[in-house]
Formats: structure tokens, C-alpha cells, sequence
């Protein structure tokens, strides 16, 4: 089996996993802030958060770049999350996203590329796919999210994406007709609050089957389906989900121990 197809995760908490391939550290969306605070999320929203890293930013080592899906919320990117961008040689984020940060921050509309590579290093290229983080019409209240699909030469299964805080829609269909997915890491919990009822913001386990149905992935890993007040989809709920679907769609469903570094053939 070609090195380049292993790709080895460590799902450190919330959204934020780390992926090495090839000799790349990738960081994805860093929550590193201890438990118990409150975080703000605009008109009128709010969480908590409710469980800490299964690794502090002090042990994670190098960082060659961090892959933010979205810059505003604290649940995406924390106090401690954000001490670590400056020492990346790479920070990727939505348009809006990169104004805000600065720093060398590179901002991907929908579906733009970008390319990392080093000697002696696979080269990856990055592409930004839609989100859509709420209802219809919500993205002047809740903002830009993206997520990101990497490729590189060995893959056996097909590409790694990583699906960003968002619901089901018709962008995140077109994951689907434009790239095939060898593993899907999808930010789940059904979050819903208070203050506007029914309405969800995340994918629940059943959207998540229905999206799998049409990507057909090798592998899937949920993640940010716990540890924060605002998810309304525990571990229980998502597998509940796949459990009545085909068989290849139930096979696929893979669940990371937090801190626990995990090969996956991509």
C-alpha cells in the first residue's frame, strides 16, 4: 500500500482534528480554550462549552497549516485556537474570514484552489466547497463558512473533505457531482437554540445519511457532534441514523476517540 494513501487523524475535540500525511501537520479548525465559558454568536445566540481538548495547544507540535472553516465563532475558533495561526506557514478560511484575521490569512470563495507543497512532500491541493451554516437566507446572520476538500497523488478511495458547519443544501450537493470523496469528515449535532425554535444549523444524523446516499464516501468520521450546549444530536442519534440505511453507507460510519491518533486509507 503507497504511503500517500494513509492519512493518519487525531480528533483532538468539537470540530478540530489534526491530519498528517506525508510528512504535512494540518490543523483544522482550532478550539483549544479549557471548559465552562460562555461564547456569544450574534443576535442573540449563545453556548457554552462543556468539554476541554483531548490535547492543549502546547503539545501539538509543528503546524505547517490551519484549515478554519470559519473564523467567527468561538466553537470553530477559540482564544487559545487563535495563538496558533501566527505560527502556521499556512492559515485558510473563508474571504470574509482572511479580511478579518489579516496575518497572511488566505481567504477561498466557493470551489477556488490553492496548492501546498514542500520538498520531499506529497503535493495537496486544497479546495473550498460550499456551506451553508443555517436556513434559507440566514448567511447575513450567521455568516461565511467553507469547507475542504484535499487531494493528493495515492489516493486510493478518492479525495479527504471536510464538510464545515453547515445544513444540507443544494451547494453541498454539488460536493457530490464535482469530486469524488474517499473520506468525509462532517461536522454534524443538529444544533439548534433557543431563540429561533426549530430552526437547525448543522446537519443531524439523518441529513448526513441522505448526504452520504449521494457521495458515497469510503470512510466517514463525524465530528463537532458534542461537547457544547448548542448540539442537539448526540453520538447515539447519529448512529440511530445510519444504522437503518444500505449496508456499504452503515460500513462506512467511523467514530475517532478524541486524542487518539487513527490511520485511515484515504
Amino acid at each position: 500500500m503507497s504511503p500517500a494513501s494513509q492519512v493518519r487523524i487525531t480528533h483532538i475535540g468539537g470540530p478540530t482534528t489534526l491530519i498528517e500525511v506525508g510528512g504535512w501537520r494540518l490543523l483544522t479548525d482550532p478550539t483549544f480554550d479549557p471548559p465552562g465559558r460562555r461564547y456569544a454568536f450574534g443576535w442573540g445566540t449563545s453556548s457554552t462549552k462543556l468539554t476541554g481538548p483531548a490535547i492543549p495547544a502546547g503539545q501539538l507540535g509543528r503546524i505547517d497549516a490551519v484549515l478554519l472553516t470559519h473564523d467567527h465563532h468561538g466553537d470553530n475558533l477559540d482564544t487559545l485556537g487563535r495563538t496558533l495561526l501566527p505560527d502556521a506557514d499556512t492559515v485558510l478560511t473563508t474571504v470574509s474570514g482572511a479580511e478579518r484575521l489579516g496575518g497572511g490569512a488566505q481567504g477561498l470563495a466557493p470551489w477556488a484552489t490553492t496548492i501546498l507543497s514542500a520538498p520531499g512532500r506529497p503535493t495537496i491541493e486544497i479546495t473550498a466547497t460550499p456551506c451553508r451554516h443555517g436556513p434559507p437566507l440566514s448567511r447575513p446572520i450567521v455568516g461565511d463558512v467553507t469547507g475542504f476538500a484535499l487531494q493528493w497523488n495515492g489516493q486510493r478511495h478518492g479525495v479527504l473533505w471536510i464538510s464545515g458547519d453547515t445544513v444540507l443544501f443544494a451547494g453541498l450537493r454539488t460536493v457530490a457531482e464535482r469530486l469524488h470523496i474517499g473520506t468525509a469528515i462532517l461536522h454534524l449535532g443538529g444544533v439548534r437554540f433557543p431563540i429561533t425554535g426549530p430552526l437547525r444549523y448543522s446537519m443531524t444524523g439523518r441529513k448526513a445519511v441522505e448526504l452520504c446516499q449521494a457521495i458515497r464516501p469510503h470512510t466517514v468520521i463525524p465530528v463537532h457532534y458534542e461537547g457544547w450546549r448548542h448540539f442537539r444530536q448526540p453520538r447515539h442519534a447519529v448512529e440511530r441514523a445510519f444504522t437503518n440505511t444500505a449496508a456499504d453507507i452503515k460500513r462506512s460510519l467511523h467514530w475517532l476517540d478524541t486524542g487518539i491518533a487513527t490511520n485511515i486509507t484515504t
